[in-house]
Order: structure tokens, then sequence, then C-alpha cells
């Protein structure tokens, strides 16, 4: 600091630190302090506007015009960035598309109406056999061109797709899964059988993605999801009952289905990374051209 206690302030800023605090560069104590002095002090404000460089002072405005138009983070995003997540990881989970009012608020109109089916024909076999296809149906519409509306923003995000990949689906699993267990609570009359979907879930989901990476995020689903009610309509046909897919030797061949789908899946990643997913229709397409 210089004294200049002739016009009655006492002391100016030091010429060093006004130039420093231009270039955004002073550093804490000294930066409170002129900070603070800057306010009530116009000689020195007038020096700073003569040793800053218009150029720095443009880009200082332009951050704060960016600072200022940018948007708050809501809680949940900021419950995310408060725990370590990235903010571009945040807001693409956030943005997933089933993490919406609208979707979650349609699973658990289904998930209600299934229950209710439940205590009218007091069988669970409704519910378990829709149970399953929920997170594989929220994991295929949160990924993708052709069904995301931020699949743009995604395409341009610091993040390679397999992990963006794997980013929403666990965000899907954890909603889907958690409205699954609530819709579980209400049968309790069950027992563990009310579990059952549990496992097949896991299996189509991990089925689903692996087969992403070859067929797209339209038909590797669609043929999963079909896939399981063929096995449910052979396996009703074949032993009068449906329950049979969800015994103890049923649960058995699901988890080791899941298991080598995720170790397909892993093996597929880079898949994910190196182009865009490819479309179901990119096949019939190059046909038709040639």
């Amino acid at each position: 600091m210089r004294d200049d206690t002739h016009d009655g302030t006492g002391w100016h800023a030091d010429i060093d630190d006004l130039r420093a605090y231009a270039r955004g560069e002073l550093r804490a104590p000294r930066l409170w302090s002129v900070d603070t002095h800057l306010v009530t002090c116009a000689i020195c404000r007038g020096t700073l506007a003569e040793v800053s460089d218009p150029q720095t002072l443009d880009a200082g405005w332009e951050r704060l015009d960016a600072e200022l138009d940018a948007p708050r983070p809501g809680f949940v995003e900021g419950l995310l960035l408060r725990i370590g997540v990235a903010d571009h990881t945040a807001r693409l989970l956030l943005a997933t598309p089933v993490l919406r009012a609208s979707w979650l608020g349609a699973v658990l109109l289904v998930l209600a109406m299934t229950v209710a089916s439940v205590y009218t024909s007091d069988s669970p076999v409704l519910f378990l056999a829709l149970a399953p296809l929920l997170p594989l149906t929220g994991v295929a519409l949160s990924y993708g061109p052709a069904l995301d509306p931020t699949h743009e923003l995604a395409v341009v995000a610091p993040l390679h797709g397999f992990r963006l990949l794997m980013t929403r689906t666990i965000a899907v699993l954890v909603a889907s899964l958690g409205l699954n267990g609530l819709a579980t609570l209400a049968l309790p009359g069950y027992g563990l059988r009310a579990l059952a979907w549990l496992v097949p879930a896991l299996a189509l989901t991990a089925t689903g993605l692996a087969l992403t990476a070859r067929l797209g995020p339209v038909l590797a689903p669609a043929l999963v999801s079909g896939g399981w009610v063929a096995l449910l309509m052979v396996t009703e046909a074949t032993t009068h009952g449906m329950l049979a897919a969800f015994t103890g030797p049923a649960q058995g061949v699901a988890a080791a289905v899941a298991v080598i789908a995720a170790c397909v899946l892993h093996r597929m990643r880079d898949r994910f990374d190196a182009s865009p997913v490819p479309s179901p229709f990119t096949h019939f397409a190059r046909r038709s051209t040639s």
C-alpha cells in the first residue's frame, strides 16, 4: 500500500497490487483489502482503469455475464454437485428423459394397476411378468438419438459413450427398481415370491444393453422384451403355470444370463465410444441405396 495522507484517505492501493487485481492474480488477504478499498476510493478506481488491459476487462465482463446467465442448479443437481459429481455429469443425469415426472407417474400408475390385479386374481403372475420389463424400457428410452431429446447435448458432453450409457442406466435402475420395490411392499402375503422379478429384471436389462451395441437402442430392447414374453407363454403352455419361470432354478438361469450379458457388454464397451450407437434401420437403408 502507498501512503497518501494529504487527500484525507490515509493510503491508496499499490500500483502493482492494482495491476495484479486487474489480471485476477491478486491473492488473499491483499485481495480482500484492495477490494474493500476500491469501493470507497475514486482515485484508486481511476488508477485501476488506467492500468487495466481493455481485453482483460472485456473478458471479465463476459465471464460475469456468463455467470449471471447460467441456470441455477436445482435441489437434486446441487446435491449431486456437493457429493462430488461433475457438473456436466449431473446435468446429463438429470436430463435423462425417464426421470421426468411424466414417466415416473406412468410407471407408478402401471404398477398400481398391476398390484390391484393381483388382489383381484389372487395371483402375482401379472406383476412378476411386467416388473422386469420396466427397467429395460426405461434404459431404452434414456439413450439413443431416436428416443432421447437431449441426445445432441449428450454427444458434445465430455463423456465417453459407454460412461454416459452406464450413468443413465444406473439412474434408471435406481428409479425403476425403487418403484418396483414399493409395489412389492404392497404384496406382503407372497413373501419372497414377490421379489422374484428382481433377478430377471437385471438379466433383461443387461442383455438389452449388450445387444444395443450391435442392434441399436430400439431393436435390441424390443427383441429382448419379445423374447421374455415368448418365454413366459411357452412356460405357461408347458408347465401349466407361469410361476415356473420364477422358481429357484429359473432364478439361477436368470442370474447366469445377467452375468454373461454384463461381461459381453464390458467387452463391447468401445463400440459406444468409437461411433454413435447404430440405428436398427441402418442395414436396410444401405441395402436400399446400393
